[in-house]
């Protein structure tokens, strides 16, 4: 509603929530937002519980060189997501991974790009990059714009809600439920792969709900689709992310990394012999994971109504609001101002960004995978001491590298496609 993402995973679903917000339909995105969330975390469950053994048989073939091609395969589509100018969106991916890689190197631990800052040497925080990039650049842009209309007298946009068109009718639901499916299973492969996570796979959701758009879709600009795509794949991710770890013991998430220490302080291991050794454990815990998406449903549901009205508080008391939460939300992560400055840093930047056409949204992609994607080659090159011919004797990380070229083609060429088109107005 405001464009300020509660975490990095939620920062793909601003790209339509918020168009959606400010045309009075606050409502209607946050009723689709959680039926999609629902029914993502809801079917992600049930895959979880149906096909955990096969499924993790496939993640335990992932080593260095299948992460690499994943990783390549992913940055394909940083692409896509660049709007009407591709030269733009690949200029603000790469540096995106270009800051994700300042920092103590992986190997020598040789500072870089740190400029003698020690506070520089664990590399930009994650949470500050988000904040700034997104919430923190939306609060200077509202500011221009509240200072401007002020100086001009022109009317102050407030985003007052829309009773007439905030609900969601059952042509809505059948119009969003291909793009709910689709994003789904992009979720729970995102959470089947070990490292790739919930913000990787909305945004990856959110690309491939692009390449099945219609005429007249607006992503973007305030469509449905986009709000559903994005967070039925968000939250199919984390009981995806269960399947390895159940069944060799291998978290697939933060999430899971975190279960894996509550069943170590109860003397549960993960992995195959789970499943034998304390079955009830396993049961119950589908069970609650059940329980957990119908209690999601009905507390939305319950404060969807007040959470609507957020938008609608004058900019004059929100702005102020919104960038106290990005600099708590910013200093919380590490307990140290020098999150802070980072993220009003990157803010700044993106502001600019903002202003000249370069995706913030490419950018976060980019700096996401970056540190990633940098370990598994490292990894791959040492594995296959250097020979590019050595990756023939990978058939998974072929198929990835062939699905990239593939979605070069599908994805690429329709984009530009597509950026011509709306520039002669066809």
């Amino acid at each position: 509603l405001l464009n300020t993402p509660g975490e990095p995973s939620s920062a793909a679903t601003c790209y339509d929530g918020y168009p959606l917000a400010r045309a009075g339909k606050a409502a209607k995105a946050l009723k689709i937002a959680l039926y999609s969330s629902v029914f993502g975390d809801m079917v992600s469950t049930l895959v979880l519980i149906a096909l955990a053994m096969p499924l993790a048989s496939f993640a335990l073939k992932m080593g260095p060189v299948e992460m690499t091609s994943v990783m390549i395969f992913a940055l394909t589509f940083i692409a896509a997501l660049s709007g009407t100018s591709l030269t733009k969106g690949l200029v603000s991916g790469i540096f995106g991974i270009l800051l994700a890689t300042v920092g103590l190197d992986l190997e020598t631990a040789t500072p870089r790009l740190t400029f003698g800052m020690i506070e520089l040497f664990d590399g930009i925080p994650l949470v500050s990059a988000t904040v700034g990039m997104l919430a923190f650049t939306e609060m200077l842009v509202q500011a221009e714009a509240y200072i401007r209309a002020r100086k001009t007298g022109e009317e102050i946009h407030k985003m007052e809600l829309l009773p007439d068109d905030n609900g969601v009718s059952l042509e809505e639901i059948r119009e969003v439920a291909p793009t709910a499916v689709r994003s789904t299973l992009v979720g729970i492969a995102a959470g089947i792969i070990p490292g790739l996570g919930p913000t990787i796979g909305a945004f990856l959701a959110y690309v491939v709900a692009k390449k099945f758009a219609k005429p007249g879709d607006r992503y973007g600009e305030g469509d449905i689709k986009g709000v559903a795509a994005t967070e039925a794949a968000d939250n199919a991710v984390l009981p995806a992310s269960f399947i390895p770890l159940f069944a060799i013991g291998l978290p697939g998430s933060v999430s899971a990394a975190i279960l894996v220490a509550a069943f170590m302080m109860h003397g549960v291991v993960p992995g195959p012999l789970v499943f034998e050794q304390h079955p009830r454990l396993m049961y119950g815990i589908y069970v609650s994971m059940l329980v957990a998406s119908f209690c999601m449903l009905i507390v939305g549901r319950v404060g969807l109504t007040f959470f609507a009205r957020i938008g609608s508080v004058p900019a004059v008391i929100i702005i102020p609001m919104v960038i106290v939460f990005c600099t708590l939300g910013s200093f919380l992560e590490h307990h140290a101002m020098f999150s802070v400055y980072a993220m009003v840093v990157l803010g700044v930047v993106g502001y600019f960004m903002q202003r000249y056409g370069y995706s913030v949204v490419t950018f976060l992609i980019g700096f996401v995978i970056g540190p990633l994607f940098e370990l598994s080659l490292r990894q791959s090159l040492i594995v296959t001491n250097h020979r590019l011919e050595a990756i023939l004797h990978h058939p998974i990380a072929v198929g990835f590298l062939v699905m990239s070229v593939a979605a070069a083609i599908f994805f690429i060429k329709p984009a530009g496609k597509l950026a011509q088109a709306q520039q002669t107005g066809v």
